[in-house]
């Protein structure tokens, strides 16, 4: 098979998601930019699963950020416990809503540097928040898209997010990096899975460095 060069590697494999994956949206269950704000810090570490099961009973009780910006840690905590790092992600939410309250007047900036001001929100999360409802040419790297792009051989030797997010948007026309951060992400999650990666039944083999470098091999055996 022709070598590709890098632009043809990347344009093969975004035609790929264009054609199969037309749609491709977060999992993370919202109604406006305060909301997915809070799932996105729920987030880390955690499930989309399990963040989807706390939200609801959240915003019920904390609809906005004065409102959670008001509320005592004890019963933040309460409704956050079933996630991972609660007590962090409690101190973080509560801080979080007062700095849109003091700072933004209770509206989330689109500015990711901005954003980064906010406890609990760091790079990744800002861009999620940036591309998401802002449609910003930013890509958040979590690590479903640290690990897909390696295997597809989308980055080389990326050793953190900020690494691989910088080889990815490269490469990426503006246009598609929003919808690009969910096809990676949910290609990871359903299809490149970390340990198990469904190689046999995934359109993109032919692409990939990971499947031609070796797991072809153990799989035909």
């Amino acid at each position: 098979m022709k070598k590709l060069s890098k632009s043809e590697h990347f344009k093969n494999i975004l035609q790929y998601f264009e054609k199969n994956m037309p749609v491709a949206e977060t999992e993370l269950q919202y109604k406006n930019p305060y909301q997915l704000l809070v799932a996105t810090i729920l987030s880390a570490q955690c499930t989309d699963k399990r963040v989807n099961m706390i939200t609801p009973f959240f915003f019920q009780h904390l609809p906005n950020a004065l409102a959670l910006s008001k509320a005592q840690p004890e019963f933040v905590f309460n409704l956050v416990k079933s996630c991972s790092y609660p007590n962090n992600k409690t101190k973080n939410l509560i801080g979080m809503a007062q700095a849109l309250v003091d700072k933004f007047n209770s509206e989330v900036p689109s500015d990711i540097t901005l954003l980064q001001t906010l406890p609990g929100v760091g790079r990744k999360t800002a861009n999620v928040i940036a591309s998401v409802i802002f449609n910003k040419p930013v890509l958040a790297v979590d690590t479903h898209v640290f690990r897909v792009s390696a295997r597809l051989g989308l980055t080389t030797g990326a050793k953190n997010p900020l690494q691989t997010e910088k080889q990815l948007v490269k490469y990426i026309p503006d246009h598609l990096i929003p919808i690009a951060h969910h096809w990676l992400i949910l290609h990871g999650r359903y299809v490149c899975m970390a340990r198990k990666p469904k190689c046999g039944e995934c359109g993109l083999k032919n692409y990939c460095h990971f499947y031609q470098n070796g797991i072809k091999n153990e799989i035909l055996l």
